[in-house]
């Protein structure tokens, strides 16, 4: 049968209206026609969109129920340095009982971030996606160069006694700032926020960082970075100080930690600030590393350098894993400084001002390294009763001389007679703990000199040599170079410029102020 066509308009080509004298069976064959052709049209667009719909949208639709796909999603924010904390409690959390979850990765075309589970869930706005293995990136997990595969992103799709839902990690992206986010669609708002603070719980009390050595570092885009540090054995016999300060160091620190029990239960704080000072190279990093290691139960926490403006993050890091103990070196170096705060004020003040934000009862202790004293005494005088106790860390004596040359010899193969170290000890007057490492160095190298090969011993002869090499004042070039004032007069060298395991110099005569090198080489 043919079906009559619509007159065209041979002007404009539009179509005109079926002609007005077709019977009432055609008329019906053309409306049915229509019909077909909307149908059509209908199935057209449909198979469109569904070949526009995303793999991931799809699945997370088969596992969330529609009512739970018209709920809000929950977001948590969290520092970056956690993350390998969330996969510790991720792992944990998923392995409880009563609680199915299968893991989806998302792979995203390169330069496409920033989409979130609510997109996921509803297909809007989606770059091309598809499932793949979740992605993972190595995180060091502890000392010795431990390390854990974290979810960088994936999607945890649960089943549990809460109904069907989904749970999203997403870590830092490329071309992204640093982020760390767990987002939880398909959930009432209190129950997302329930199932947010079960992880939280896990990751404080599994936390990685705590009662190990961490130090911190500003990271590439902001925030902090926390890296294990591994610590040489320090023993008490290995720090050369009086007697007198020594005790006075742990009674202030290693005492109030042993008897923490024992103060709380009589009302006393336990939050404490021990200040070091005195020349640079006088022992006070080394005395710092023998307190942190005896120090029971402690998490430590590092900062030098540009890391000092991290006191925000440092110390609410500090309260999370109490025991603590925050150690701050060189803290004269950012007195005055505002450059690496975020606040007005210097840093130093800022980091007195946390000190005082932490409870009394928290088990905190604060220990800071200066080699400047009088560059912090304004702040101090600001700030009362942050910082308890002061110790100066001075000059060795003679009898602190001859056990520093004890010390650093301990491995060293030596034939000295007792008159070779009195020279020794009567000659070196006025100088540091690195001077007479350094000293001993230098021997070694003159022993090598004299028999090279295998170093055989150490002999008074080569211990001389070393010390006229230090104390030759022909060397006022490599002095200067060094920082020493090239005009300078008096005795020969006896104070070296930088804590033990920096560059250091030498500057003649005493109340030499040096310049401060501050180029670390690492500890020794």
């Amino acid at each position: 049968m043919t079906t009559p066509a619509a007159a065209s308009d041979p002007q404009d080509g539009r179509a005109e209206p079926p002609r007005a004298d077709l019977s009432p069976e055609e008329r019906a064959e053309v409306r049915s026609l229509a019909r077909a052709l909307d149908r059509l049209a209908d199935w057209a667009g449909a198979q469109a969109q569904q070949a526009r719909r995303s793999p991931v949208t799809e699945r997370l639709q088969a596992h969330v129920p529609a009512e739970g796909r018209a709920r809000s999603v929950v977001t948590r924010q969290l520092p970056v340095f956690q993350h390998v904390n969330v996969q510790v409690a991720l792992d944990a959390w998923c392995a409880e009982a009563g609680r199915e979850v299968a893991v989806e990765g998302v792979a995203m075309p390169p330069h496409y971030g920033g989409v979130v589970l609510h997109q996921l869930l509803h297909g809007e706005d989606l770059p091309p996606l598809r499932l793949a293995a979740p992605d993972l990136v190595d995180l060091p997990s502890g000392p010795g160069g431990r390390t854990r595969a974290c979810w960088r992103s994936a999607l945890l799709l649960v089943s549990d006694a809460r109904g069907r839902w989904v749970l999203r990690v997403r870590g830092p992206e490329q071309h992204e700032p640093p982020s760390l986010q767990l987002e939880v669609g398909g959930l009432e708002t209190a129950d997302a926020q329930a199932v947010l603070d079960e992880v939280e719980a896990l990751r404080s009390r599994l936390d990685v960082y705590r009662g190990q050595v961490v130090e911190l570092a500003p990271g590439d885009m902001g925030g902090a970075e926390l890296r294990f540090a591994d610590l040489p054995p320090t023993r008490r016999e290995d720090v050369v100080l009086p007697e007198e300060v020594l005790r006075r160091v742990e009674r202030h620190s290693i005492e109030v930690a042993r008897h923490r029990t024992a103060l709380r239960e009589a009302g006393q704080h336990l939050k404490r600030g021990l200040l070091l000072h005195g020349p640079p190279g006088t022992g006070k990093t080394h005395t710092t590393r023998y307190v942190v290691q005896h120090v029971p139960g402690a998490t430590v926490l590092l900062l030098a350098g540009r890391a000092l403006g991290l006191v925000g993050e440092v110390s609410a890091l500090a309260r999370s894993l109490a025991p603590s103990v925050v150690v701050l070196e060189d803290v004269d170096l950012v007195a005055e400084d505002r450059g690496f705060g975020s606040g007005a004020s210097p840093v130093l003040f800022e980091l007195l001002d946390a000190m005082d934000g932490a409870a009394s009862d928290a088990d905190l202790l604060f220990l800071l390294t200066t080699n400047r004293a009088d560059l912090l005494e304004p702040a101090l005088a600001a700030r009362p009763g942050r910082v308890d106790v002061a110790v100066e860390i001075g000059l060795p004596d003679a009898d602190g001389r001859r056990r520093l040359l004890e010390l650093y010899a301990a491995g060293v193969p030596t034939a000295l007679t007792e008159e070779d170290l009195t020279a020794a000890v009567d000659r070196t007057e006025g100088v540091t703990a690195s001077f007479v490492k350094e000293l001993l160095r230098r021997a070694v190298l003159e022993s090598l000199e004299d028999a090279p090969g295998a170093l055989r011993e150490v002999r008074g002869q080569h211990l001389e040599r070393a010390l006229d090499d230090l104390l030759d004042s022909t060397q006022s070039v490599t002095r200067a170079l060094l920082g020493v004032p090239a005009d300078q007069s008096g005795p020969p060298l006896v104070e070296p410029v930088g804590e033990e395991g920096e560059s250091f110099g030498w500057v003649a005569g005493p109340g030499v102020v040096p310049h401060r090198y501050v180029d670390r080489l690492g500890d020794d």
